[in-house]
């Protein structure tokens, strides 16, 4: 049943429960039916008592000549009249010598009315109902019976039942056809959805399924897988722009190295020919090395995996650290470099991965900007900011909302070469510690570029 359609599922369902309803609502029609017949024979026959006991009550020297009349029942009706010894006094014809109560019967009928049931009695062979009531006539003791067949009531209650047995079915088949009917009606709007993503595929950007103006849960549904087909789109054509600006910076250093190696191999007749190329293939080498280095970090950033060793970290430590490896750099450029102290300042996060931000910043600050780098480092409400300042031109304006984004460089930093990695690895790692990232021009010239990050005892990601 699991296999079948959701239409034929939902109409199978629906049948059931038709099936169900029509089953409670034909045994409580019959039920009823039956109770209200029986409560109509039930108030005949008190009638029938009443009128009855009125002309036996008021019976004269005719007596006899008014009981016959009176006693004569039409069609499965029927009466006695019996003395407290149990002798007929008077009786429907064919009961005139056959009394139909038992001597314990007669005593209990004698104390009051009541009633009972007989599976036949003679000249009716059939199921009745009876009362019998006490009466006084003239100082004797007297008990009336009348009686009446149940043959009506169950000729009623089987005209009714087989009525149930053939409609039942009939309204059981017309539920379940509209059952059918209201399903693919709901589905349809689904059935459409379907096609519709079916024929979304890579080669056809900007699809969408077709949603229903129904507020129900199908339009829900519509809604929220448009927008995963939005999200997915997105991240389609990231991939593609990553792939595609990786292939361009990787064809790049492959076609300086291909182009030093074919110089050395036709015109490097010397030691130091050879040296040189070797030397410029070795720079090129290493660029390629570190680029595939930081699209492996940032590809597995995107898997959510990037790995973190956390510990407490001094502030000041982690600035020098940093500062010590590039100073041999800042003194061949003829630049200063300096790191701020900030005693007792301490954070959690993964110091190789920390180094390699800030080493980032201040490559950038020393390849891109002027005047000293600084490396600070501040904290305010649980966070703690590392900044690398400099005293260059700035980013053009242009720059600073995308310049945290991949492969993204200002024109003057294409003259200079570079991936354009290099801030969007700052913001991996600050992102994968709970901290952001952020740069801006200071307003007397220069740059600042800084990872906010919580600070020692606070929880990462937490403000």
């Amino acid at each position: 049943m699991n296999r079948a359609p959701i239409r034929l599922r939902v109409a199978a369902a629906f049948a059931v429960a038709m099936a169900l309803v029509l089953v409670l609502a034909g045994s409580l029609v019959y039920i009823r039916l039956g109770s209200h017949l029986a409560r109509i024979i039930d108030l005949q026959l008190q009638v029938r008592a009443q009128d009855l006991a009125v002309v036996v009550r008021e019976a004269d020297a005719n007596f006899g000549q008014a009981r016959d009349v009176a006693f004569f029942e039409q069609g499965e009706n029927y009466a006695q009249l019996l003395d407290e010894s149990g002798n007929i006094l008077e009786a429907t014809p064919p009961l005139k010598s056959a009394p139909l109560l038992s001597s314990k019967e007669l005593q209990a009928a004698l104390e009051g009315a009541v009633f009972l049931n007989r599976e036949s009695v003679p000249d009716l062979d059939e199921p009745s109902r009876m009362l019998v009531t006490p009466l006084i006539h003239n100082g004797e003791r007297l008990v009336l019976l009348v009686g009446a067949t149940l043959e009506e009531r169950a000729e009623t209650l089987r005209s009714l039942r087989n009525e149930l047995l053939i409609a039942g079915p009939l309204a059981l088949i017309l539920a379940s056809l509209t059952g059918y009917l209201l399903a693919g009606l709901a589905l349809r709007p689904v059935d459409s959805m379907r096609r519709r993503a079916a024929a979304i595929s890579a080669e056809t950007p900007g699809g969408r399924l077709p949603v229903p103006r129904t507020r129900d849960e199908i339009q829900r549904l519509g809604e929220t897988l448009n927008e995963m087909l939005g999200r997915l789109e997105l991240a389609l054509q990231r991939e593609r722009d990553f792939v595609a600006d990786a292939g361009h910076e990787l064809r790049t250093p492959l076609a300086l190295l291909r182009t030093e190696l074919e110089l050395a191999l036709r015109y490097g007749r010397s030691a130091g020919d050879l040296r040189a190329a070797i030397r410029t293939s070795s720079e090129e080498v290493d660029r390629l090395a570190q680029l595939a280095e930081d699209l492996l970090l940032i590809a597995r950033s995107d898997r959510g995996r990037l790995a973190l060793r956390t510990e407490t970290l001094e502030a000041s430590a982690l600035l020098s650290s940093v500062a010590r490896r590039f100073e041999w750099r800042a003194h061949e450029a003829g630049r200063l470099l300096s790191a701020a102290d900030a005693p007792g300042l301490q954070l959690p996060g993964d110091r190789i991965r920390l180094e390699q931000a800030l080493g980032n910043l201040v490559e950038n600050a020393l390849r891109y900007g002027a005047g000293e780098v600084r490396l600070s480092a501040s904290a305010a409400d649980g966070i703690v900011e590392l900044h690398v300042t400099d005293d260059g031109a700035g980013f053009p304006p242009e720059f600073l909302e995308r310049a945290f984004e991949r492969f993204t460089r200002p024109d003057v930093a294409r003259a200079r070469g570079g991936a354009g990695l290099g801030l969007s690895i700052v913001r991996v790692i600050a992102e994968a510690h709970g901290g952001t990232a952020h740069a801006a021009n200071e307003e007397n010239g220069g740059s600042d570029v800084w990872i906010a990050l919580p600070r020692a005892g606070q929880p990462l990601g937490g403000d």
